[in-house]
């Protein structure tokens, strides 16, 4: 497993959204994933007082959550926290690593939103991960996750126009899939307005959802339901579900 340190300096750089924290907090405002989670919670363990979020990012679904929730947040980059440490100071939000942090605490619900799992490639730093999970929760925990389970199917090059704190930039994406390795990388570039430009490349594992059903019985969890990424009850279209789960143990 590489050291905490050196996984959050890859990552941040190659992904310019973890490199400008205020650009992460406008391009990634949808609140979906807030709200799926407490739908989520309001239908299988309604009387939940406590939530911790792990891959909280800069906290801006816990900013949400926090409004039901006692709410704890934990994320690996350390420029994330400390723009959600100025923006969002009531927030209890530390740096940590979800395949090793321990907090001391049993919460009500375990989150993992925004595809911060996926993060994780490796099967056994996987299992590290639901290891993690399980030593948060409590018999009746609710675990709410949002992660990929299948491969974007457009692999043509894709542009759009993206606001920003300093005006209007351009970004174009692509996607590569490597079915051996459950790699789905998403190739961006970005012309900012100044006229610089960046490249992200962004590798995401996608966990099969009878694979993402194994690593959750396999920490103690029993998944209750499925859900399509956009929301949606009639099954699941991918690439992006919510899976809900209850401790067992």
């Amino acid at each position: 497993m590489t050291s905490p340190d050196t996984e959050a300096e890859h990552v941040e750089a190659t992904n310019l959204l973890y490199r400008d924290p205020e650009l992460y907090d406008m391009v990634q405002s949808d609140s979906t994933g807030a709200g799926m989670c407490r739908t989520l919670v309001e239908l299988h363990r309604p009387g939940a007082r406590t939530l911790a979020d792990f891959g909280c990012g800069t906290g801006r679904d816990l900013e949400i959550l926090a409004k039901r929730f006692e709410c704890i947040g934990v994320d690996l980059q350390p420029g994330l926290v400390d723009h959600a440490h100025r923006i969002r100071p009531w927030l209890d939000i530390r740096t940590g690593d979800m395949r090793t942090v321990r907090l001391g605490r049993r919460t009500d619900v375990v989150a993992c939103l925004g595809n911060s799992l996926a993060y994780v490639h490796d099967n056994d730093e996987i299992d590290q991960v639901f290891a993690t999970f399980a030593a948060h929760a409590q018999p009746g925990t609710l675990l709410v996750l949002c992660s990929p389970i299948a491969p974007t199917t457009r692999t043509g090059p894709a542009t759009a126009r993206v606001d920003t704190p300093r005006g209007p930039a351009t970004v174009t994406v692509r996607h590569e899939w490597d079915l051996r390795t459950q790699i789905d990388t998403m190739h961006r570039h970005w012309v900012l307005p100044s006229g610089d430009e960046a490249r992200d490349e962004i590798r995401r594992r996608v966990l099969f959802p009878r694979e993402l059903e194994r690593y959750a019985q396999g920490a103690g969890f029993e998944v209750l339901d499925m859900l399509d990424g956009a929301g949606a009850w009639a099954g699941l279209t991918g690439p992006t579900a919510y899976t809900v789960a209850r401790d067992t143990r």
